[in-house]
């Protein structure tokens, strides 16, 4: 039995649960059940573009839709601010499908983005977490999450279901675009339905190790949070944890980019966090993982600090940093939701660390809907 102390740490616990929930609206045994074809229908465009518009931890789960799309799709996907998009003005010859996403869907900018869209003509897409929301009603499609009510103003458990459901949306592309066949999807399928247990074995443990490196690191002035291809999205959704929920600045940036210009920050004060775990069984993922293992060496030869999330029983990143965080393997397109999770504790606790009321930072607010 857990004692909850915040509703933060409550809704960390409950993301294996929301998960359940949220695949069942979709999957049946190992297939999409047969009206996500029918709702889906009405969305894509011919020309295969799609704009996401998002904002704050919504916007990062676009980025992660982004390169899923465009993967495992062949799509072309473009990531927009929703504050800027509804306001970008001159004329735009694209007519991409769009896609809005936002917990409560009633968040205000990401509203006057979809009306933008539906102004053009264009076909939208709106995942949200109350399938009653304004985003919800006004979309031509709605796809809603199963999270259940969250109340902390710190993304969670709204976040990694919104990670689920896209990875079911670019399944259900795959599929569509002739990009993947019946058997594959039914192996996706069962490795997205295997994540809530393996989250569910491992919340205890990342809960204990996060609390104690919060204390270890709550002297630091800046975290930079790194990540490549996929796990870019979760360098900054990292980071904006860390901000809103306790104070502290951090940047999240790609793998590659910290050599040009922010390596100029790293030192005692200002330490690493890298995502750095790899699908053994993907190529690409490999030379990615390779990647950052040099960017590793080179840090632990500047005597940078890094935090690194790897791979369970990865013994060369441990060799190279400062504290591993092991995570269980999975699909490159999976180790996103798993990978999270651990950043979620790190903001809770560090929020303790610096005596922050984590549900309510301040300047923050948060749209709950019944």
């Amino acid at each position: 039995m857990h004692n909850f102390a915040h509703e933060m740490l409550r809704e960390i616990y409950e993301q294996p649960e929301a998960l359940r929930r949220t695949q069942a609206l979709y999957v049946e045994g190992d297939h999409l059940k047969p009206k996500v074809a029918t709702l889906l229908s009405r969305w894509p465009n011919p020309e295969g573009e799609v704009l996401i518009a998002a904002s704050g931890s919504s916007r990062h789960s676009g980025l992660y839709a982004e390169i899923l799309l465009e993967d495992l799709c062949g799509l072309a996907v473009d990531v927009e601010y929703a504050s800027e998009y509804s306001c970008r003005g001159g004329v735009d010859l694209r007519h991409p499908s769009v896609l809005v996403l936002s917990q409560s869907g009633e968040t205000s900018d990401t509203l006057a983005a979809l009306d933008e869209a539906r102004r053009r003509g264009q076909k939208t897409l709106a995942i949200t977490n109350v399938p009653a929301s304004t985003m919800a009603t006004e979309a031509h499609v709605s796809m809603p999450l199963a999270a259940g009510k969250e109340k902390a103003i710190p993304a969670t458990k709204s976040f990694i279901c919104q990670l689920a459901v896209l990875y079911l949306l670019g399944l259900y592309e795959a599929i569509r675009l002739g990009r993947m066949d019946a058997s594959l999807l039914a192996t996706h399928i069962s490795q997205l339905q295997a994540v809530p247990e393996h989250l569910q074995q491992q919340l205890d443990g990342w809960r204990q190790q996060m609390s104690a490196l919060a204390h270890k690191y709550r002297d630091a002035a800046t975290f930079l949070f790194l990540g490549r291809g996929i796990h870019y999205a979760i360098a900054r959704e990292g980071a904006l944890k860390l901000k809103e929920a306790s104070y502290v600045h951090a940047e999240g940036y790609p793998v590659g980019e910290l050599k040009h210009g922010p390596n100029a920050l790293v030192s005692e004060r200002v330490p690493l966090v890298v995502l750095a775990t790899v699908d053994h069984a993907l190529e690409a993922s490999v030379q990615r993982y390779q990647k950052t293992l040099q960017l590793l060496a080179d840090m632990k030869k500047q005597g940078a600090r890094v935090i690194a999330i790897a791979n369970h029983g990865d013994a060369e990143v441990a060799s190279l940093v400062s504290d591993l965080v092991a995570v269980q393997p999975a699909s490159e397109y999976l180790l996103p939701l798993l990978e999270v999770v651990p950043l979620q504790f790190f903001a809770y606790f560090m929020a303790l660390e610096h005596g922050v009321d984590v549900d309510r930072p301040r300047n923050l607010s948060k749209a709950v809907v019944e």
